[in-house]
């Protein structure tokens, strides 16, 4: 399937929001894609505790904000409530991993624990597509809007590659291992080197933010945490290029395993 070229308008354009209370419920109800609303913080009603319910089951984060930041974004009657749409489609995780296997193939995912630079995550979506990661996993906090910037940054890749976005990292863990796919997480001081796991098996591969690394109860839930060698005393990789030298492996392994 060939890229498709997106609007290059900005994320905050009036094409991407939908302002006020009912225009969102409605959204909310037809299945707009959204990636994130915004509510002023002292805002009440029976709408508003619609929106709030809705958002809440679709896994759609809800932030307070400030009225200036409101009237920042549109001059339009906002009645405290703007919604972000999102330029991906978010698919349930379960599903996702039901295709893959039923589609005869190995699953190799990929989850990004904290990443929220949209430009790694458009750099990580082109490597996960051109190494035949089935899907990337995100959750609802806490990571990089997917909006046409991600897209623009990914050459399209973000469209063309499952998107799952969940309400927790540690139950998609926790998933994940039920359906038989080992998890690993990248490490500075991961026990294994990366080259060392068997990455023809199902698995799912964790990246954490470059700041941070993947949280503690994230690499705990672990089935195995590995380092990527590295020489000379640098501290660490970016976390596109990381992402991108451990899906190449995974796809390395798997080809080698085809021809042999």
């Amino acid at each position: 399937m060939a890229f498709q070229k997106k609007s290059t308008n900005n994320y905050q354009s009036k094409k991407n929001i939908i302002v006020g209370r009912n225009p969102v419920i409605e959204a909310l109800k037809e299945g707009v894609n959204i990636d994130k609303i915004l509510i002023f913080k002292n805002a009440s009603g029976e709408a508003i505790q619609t929106i709030r319910n809705q958002a809440k089951k679709l896994s759609i984060p809800v932030q307070p904000v400030p009225q200036e930041k409101l009237y920042s974004l549109t001059n339009i009657n906002h009645q405290g409530v703007i919604a972000f749409k999102s330029a991906v489609t978010y698919q349930d995780l379960q599903q996702v991993v039901d295709l893959i296997v039923g589609n005869g193939e190995v699953p190799q995912l990929l989850m990004l624990d904290g990443v929220t630079d949209v430009r790694n995550i458009g750099g990580i979506a082109r490597s996960a597509l051109c190494t035949g990661t089935q899907a990337i996993i995100i959750p609802d906090k806490g990571v990089g809007a997917l909006g046409e910037d991600a897209v623009k940054s990914s050459a399209g890749a973000l469209e063309q590659i499952h998107i799952c976005r969940v309400s927790s990292l540690l139950n998609a863990v926790e998933l994940l291992q039920l359906n038989g796919i080992s998890i690993f997480t990248s490490e500075m001081n991961g026990e294994k080197k990366l080259y060392e796991l068997d990455l023809t098996l199902p698995c799912c591969f964790v990246m954490g933010s470059e700041d941070n690394g993947v949280q503690s109860y994230i690499s705990k839930a672990a089935n195995d945490r590995y380092q990527i060698p590295m020489v000379g005393n640098f501290d660490s990789l970016n976390v596109s290029v990381a992402a991108g030298i451990t899906l190449y492996e995974a796809m390395k392994q798997r080809m080698q395993q085809t021809a042999g």
